[in-house]
């Protein structure tokens, strides 16, 4: 029997002839499927917004960051429970990430506590949509305007994710960043996109991310100007996305709704199947729809997390060990960013300072969730769940 991996990208015999094409062009770095990529990316989130394609969600937040002045001395807020890269990309710039508690029944970063650190170096805030999930951004962007504060939106697992009807990357935020890492609901192996309706910002970010040059490489070979002059304005970054790279993610793009449909099947199917185990399932817009969440909204699915009950019998490491045994793959997101060596040390951070993080860590577990599992494969996984926890 086959092992059930945790993730698997997508791709198909169109992506495959996209990347062909592109290479037999002669682009291979950033050139007119990047510029394509950032137009069709924009018009799918639609609201008037600019586009901007980068080779990592990292990148971008570091981008954004940076576009909005972030730098030595400031304080910039996001959530504990998060990859790495939310927090890094402001000691990028000198400027201290404060970390904050997530509310349980979401996983997403709690407002009341974003309000609770807010202080007179504060410049940002970076809210993560887990999961898949929005976060509750109606109080998150009263917070920011408030206090005088620029949001940065880490929608990393947010394609195509809604709030109150609107897509994600079409609010009232400064800027929103995308990740198409190999494992995202949107894949390029390695990629990224910033997405802003101010003017000023893309233009910023597009000239930091390629060496602080004036123009990109398909500008100056496309432009009257001459071919071989260019200007650098800023100390700028390598952070352009190729065009073997966008040309997947237009392909992708095109799917990605077919795609997300295919994931909410699947966490349909466990719903129904776990809903009588000692679990707790994962957090959706229909089960917050009495918490100021919209049960209409989309959620994006690109995790689904079960929190093990105490009355499961078996811990969640026992649980991931037995299911590998099984032949699948899970895994836990995330290691909070509290008990990483780096942030702990530097903070002095504590699991008693993060009790809802520190909680839910200790009991969830992420079920595989892709696009391309089949029927069997997803009838296979929850066979295991429920040979583990009914016994």
């Amino acid at each position: 029997m086959s092992f059930i991996p945790f993730a698997l990208p997508d791709i198909g015999e169109a992506e495959i002839t996209a990347v062909t094409e592109a290479m037999r062009s002669g682009w291979l770095t950033t050139g007119p499927n990047a510029r394509a990529f950032e137009q069709e990316f924009a018009s799918f989130i639609g609201g008037d917004v600019q586009a901007v394609a980068v080779n990592s969600a990292t990148a971008g937040l570091h981008l954004a960051l940076e576009a909005i002045g972030v730098g030595e001395g400031d304080e910039v807020i996001t959530t504990t429970h998060t990859f790495t890269a939310s927090a890094e990309v402001a000691r990028y710039l000198g400027a201290e990430p404060v970390l904050v508690d997530i509310d349980p029944d979401t996983f997403c970063v709690s407002p009341e506590a974003i309000e609770r650190a807010i202080t007179p170096r504060t410049k940002a805030i970076i809210p993560v949509h887990y999961g898949g999930l929005s976060c509750d951004m109606t109080a998150i962007l009263d917070i920011a305007r408030r206090h005088g504060l620029r949001v940065i939106e880490d929608a990393a697992h947010a394609l195509p994710s809604t709030w109150k009807g609107e897509l994600i990357g079409s609010l009232a935020s400064d800027i929103t960043v995308y990740s198409f890492y190999a494992t995202k609901t949107l894949a390029t192996g390695e990629g990224g996109m910033v997405v802003t309706r101010d003017p000023a910002l893309a233009k910023r970010c597009r000239v930091m991310r390629l060496h602080g040059i004036d123009r990109d490489a398909f500008d100056r070979f496309t432009s009257k100007k001459p071919a071989w002059y260019y200007e650098i304005v800023a100390p700028g970054f390598k952070y352009n996305l190729p065009d073997t790279a966008a040309a997947m993610g237009r392909v992708q793009l095109a799917r990605v709704r077919a795609m997300r449909d295919r994931r909410a099947e699947i966490a349909a199917r466990f719903d129904q199947a776990f809903a009588s185990l000692p679990v707790t399932l994962p957090p959706s817009p229909e089960r917050l729809a009495g918490r100021g969440y919209d049960a209409a909204d989309t959620h994006a699915w690109h995790l689904y997390v079960l929190r093990l009950a105490p009355q499961a019998g078996i811990s969640r490491d026992d649980f991931i060990l037995r299911m590998t045994e099984a032949g699948i793959g899970c895994s836990v997101h995330y290691v909070p960013l509290h008990l990483q060596p780096y942030w702990r040390d530097r903070y002095g951070l504590t699991p008693e300072m993060f009790p809802h993080s520190q909680a839910c860590y200790e009991r969830m577990v992420s079920l595989p969730i892709y696009s391309r599992m089949t029927d069997d494969e997803v009838a296979r996984v929850i066979s295991a769940v429920e040979t583990l926890l009914r016994a």
